[in-house]
């Protein structure tokens, strides 16, 4: 009659415990059970808020205005200058006539302008006009290409994180289920421990084990949570579940 009565204890103490660690796993798998945005979604948003790659594409921009700078730079050479003049004009004269002379002086009001076309040929810039303007292509192309680069490397980034994150996720779960798990015998065992069936080693075994599985989880879980900041931050929107 005791151990019947000891056995259906234990089945009762069973049916809680499972209860209990069903209630903990769905605790657990609160942050793991992330729906995650697809990766093309992610690299848009960090192609669209790096401060890095913004620079590059505005680099390009001021490299192209240098080289159409360069393009017509030649027309400085060339030019039209006018001159403009407005007053009094004072004319003196003098006659002779023998012993008798005479001066006149005669002032008159005038508006005097004058415009021309010039052009000068420095030697220099006619001899070094293409190596500027090469310059400048070169200067652009090398522009580009760096930002190219840089979103290349964002790309690259974003696609490693991404993946690194789904890994993360999936070792969470694991670590989670074997958590519940060893929960749920950690409760059986205590339960028989205090009734005398499980030994004090056995006891100890089993303590030692559901502890070193909390630790494993609380390791995915940190690792887990920092993938997933890390790229949030970076496409500036939260992975919500």
């Amino acid at each position: 009659m005791k151990k019947s009565l000891k056995i259906f204890s234990i089945l009762v103490l069973t049916f809680f415990s499972l209860n209990f660690a069903q209630a903990q796993t769905i605790d657990l798998e609160i942050n793991e059970n992330l729906t995650l945005p697809s990766v093309k979604v992610v690299i848009d948003s960090v192609l669209s808020r790096n401060a890095m790659l913004k620079f590059r594409k505005q680099h390009v921009g001021v490299k192209e205005f240098t080289l159409a700078s360069e393009q017509i730079y030649w027309t400085r050479n060339f030019g039209i200058q006018g001159d403009t003049r407005y007053g009094n004009l004072n004319n003196f004269s003098t006659n002779g006539d023998g012993q008798v002379s005479s001066s006149v002086l005669t002032t008159t009001r005038q508006f005097n302008y004058s415009i021309g076309f010039y052009i000068k040929i420095p030697i220099f810039d006619v001899l070094n006009r293409k190596n500027q303007v090469g310059l400048a292509r070169l200067e652009v192309e090398e522009a580009k290409s760096m930002a190219q680069f840089q979103e290349d490397e964002i790309r690259q980034t974003v696609i490693k994180l991404y993946q690194e994150l789904i890994v993360k996720q999936k070792i969470l779960k694991i670590r989670s289920k074997s958590l519940s798990d060893g929960k749920i015998n950690m409760q059986m065992v205590e339960k028989e421990f205090r009734n005398g069936i499980v030994p004090v080693s056995e006891y100890v075994r089993i303590t030692s084990i559901t502890s070193e599985l909390e630790v494993s989880y609380e390791f995915a879980k940190s690792e887990f949570i920092i993938v997933k900041k890390l790229l949030e931050d970076m496409a500036g929107f939260t992975f919500y579940n």
